[in-house]
């Protein structure tokens, strides 16, 4: 059987990102190593997921601002105003999405 792994998100991957700095620094100040290192490595898992949410949503945004676009162009020609306001507004939606998901 297979294991579903969950959705990759910004939120939780910033979310585990600051909890393992917290961790990190409770870890160096108590002088606690195991609990550094723990910290260590839940901020890099953060860092890992944040990332790799972030680039699965500029992808989709660079899918739908194409798909969009072919619908547009090709309402356009047809003459088919509902197919060329929609890919219109998908076009816009995968734009939106790119740059909020553009690395930095």
């Amino acid at each position: 059987m297979r294991m579903l792994t969950p959705p990759r998100s910004k939120t939780t991957g910033q979310w585990h990102s600051l909890k393992g700095t917290a961790n990190e620094t409770i870890g160096n100040l108590t002088g606690s190593q195991s609990w550094a290192q723990s910290g260590q490595r839940e901020h890099a898992a953060g860092e890992t997921e944040y990332n790799a949410a972030q680039a699965q949503g500029y992808v989709q945004g660079t899918k739908d601002r194409v798909g969009g676009r072919k619908d547009a162009v090709l309402g356009a020609v047809t003459g088919d105003r509902e197919q060329e306001t929609t890919g219109n507004f998908r076009r816009d939606k995968g734009e939106t999405q790119q740059t909020w998901n553009r690395p930095q």
